[in-house]
């Protein structure tokens, strides 16, 4: 898959160091995948969640992190809408919009 943009998970594991790991270890998987559908992506991460819209959460590094992505599986593309840690994911109002 060809994911838009690493510098969204770059910018957020300089400000939380612990995250580089768990993140870089998401972006390589995520890379290699050739998803076609959700069924897909689960095989790949099994604690994603499609939240609708296109829209999909990945828990990350034992559910400290979080990764909001929109995937269009037909251009076999990975759009990063947000990472977090998993107690700011629990504020935002529509994920289904980010």
């Amino acid at each position: 898959m060809h994911i838009i943009s690493f510098r969204k998970l770059r910018e957020f594991f300089e400000k939380d160091p612990n995250a580089q790991v768990a993140l870089q270890d998401w972006y390589k998987r995520a890379s290699k995948a050739n998803w076609d559908n959700f069924s897909d992506v689960k095989k790949t991460f099994n604690s994603v969640d499609s939240v609708g819209n296109s829209r999909f959460v990945f828990n990350v590094k034992g559910n400290h992190y979080r990764i909001v992505v929109q995937i269009l599986f037909n251009i076999k593309r990975v759009y990063i809408r947000w990472v977090g840690t998993h107690k700011d994911y629990d504020n935002i109002k529509n994920i289904d919009k980010i």
